[in-house]
C-alpha cells in the first residue's frame, strides 16, 4: 500500500532518496514535469491501489519523505508499454530525444529494480500539476 499524508494518497518519484527523486521533484516543482507513470501490475496490483482519477489530489513527497507538493491528477490513460505516445513521454520533462529514448530509460530503470518489461505490459500513464508548494526538494 501506497503511503498516506494528510489524509491523501502519497508518493515519491524514483524508488528511493537520492539524486534521480531529488531532480525529478525539482523538474515537478518547476512545471517542467507534468506526468509521471508506472507499470500497472509493479506500482497499482501488488500495491493493492487504484489507478488515480482525475481531480484526484495526492501529497508529493521529496527525499526525506515529507510533503513538498499537493499535485491534482488533470489525465489518466493506460497503454500497453510499447504503445506509450510520445506525448506522455515528452510529459514527464525528463528530457528524452524520442519514445525509444524513452522506452529504453524506462527499461533500464526498471531493469535495476529487478523487473523485466515486456512490450504487452500495462503502463499507467499520468498527468497532474502542482496545486500548493509546501517545500524545496532537498
Amino acid at each position: 500500500m501506497w503511503p498516506r499524508a494528510e489524509g491523501l494518497r502519497a508518493f515519491a518519484f524514483a524508488d528511493s532518496p537520492g539524486a534521480m527523486r531529488t531532480r525529478l521533484t525539482a523538474l515537478a516543482l518547476a512545471g517542467t514535469k507534468i506526468a509521471t507513470g508506472t507499470l500497472r501490475q509493479r506500482d497499482y496490483a501488488n500495491e493493492g491501489e487504484a489507478i488515480e482519477v482525475v481531480g484526484e489530489r495526492q501529497a508529493l513527497l521529496g527525499d526525506d519523505d515529507r510533503i513538498v507538493a499537493i499535485i491534482e491528477i488533470t489525465r489518466v490513460e493506460t497503454y500497453r508499454f510499447v504503445d506509450v505516445p510520445w506525448e506522455f513521454a515528452e510529459s514527464e520533462g525528463e528530457g528524452f530525444r524520442s519514445i525509444e529514448d524513452w522506452r529504453e530509460g524506462h527499461r533500464s530503470y526498471f531493469a535495476n529494480v529487478g523487473v523485466e518489461v515486456d512490450d504487452d505490459m500495462s503502463f499507467v500513464c499520468v498527468w497532474f500539476r502542482v496545486v500548493e508548494r509546501r517545500g524545496e526538494a532537498e
